[in-house]
């Protein structure tokens, strides 16, 4: 990440309120607002970047990101073409680079991922790298699964990634209620 200076604003979804922020160069952040309160999400966000955050509904990544979401969720989209900006180490780059490959309705096991990256008997590892991810469904951990088909966790709540996976699967857009 290069600026020391994020937009943020509230992002809707059927699956409920989230908030997205972005520097000069991408979106940097993504999460489900009850993941926390969004001052603690934001407050979270400025220790992890290091930067001052403001709230702005006219940054032309985020309201791409809106108009992408909503197509996804409609089932009209199936990779994200909005400019990332990320920040992590380099073995959780290398695992968010490698679930970003993950194709649209497919699943890999946090095994599988951990092979990929070059680190077999790396499944923590992997989890933790998961865990780190900012940008929720545009680096799409929830199809991460356990080797036995389980959903596994996710910071965005099971029912939640339980949703993704029926929508990438082609079972049904996700409609707001």
């Amino acid at each position: 990440m290069s600026s020391n200076k994020i937009a943020y604003t509230n992002i809707s979804s059927p699956l409920g309120e989230m908030i997205g922020g972005a520097t000069p160069n991408g979106v940097c952040f993504l999460e489900w607002q009850d993941r926390g309160s969004v001052p603690v999400i934001l407050q979270r966000v400025e220790k992890r970047y290091k930067c001052e955050l403001f709230e702005s509904d006219v940054d032309l990544y985020l309201i791409r990101l809106q108009k992408e979401l909503d197509a996804y969720f409609a089932g009209e989209l199936h990779q994200f073409e909005v400019a990332r900006d990320t920040t992590g180490t380099p073995f959780e780059r290398e695992v968010w680079k490698n679930l970003v490959e993950i194709p649209y309705g497919e699943t890999r096991s946090y095994s599988q991922l951990a092979a990929c990256v070059g680190r077999p008997k790396g499944m923590r590892a992997v989890g933790r790298a998961n865990g780190a991810n900012y940008l929720s469904i545009l680096i799409p951990c929830h199809r991460v699964v356990e080797a036995s088909g389980g959903l596994g966790g996710y910071g965005g709540k099971i029912w939640r990634k339980r949703k993704l996976l029926e929508l990438e699967s082609g079972i049904k857009p996700i409609v707001a209620d």
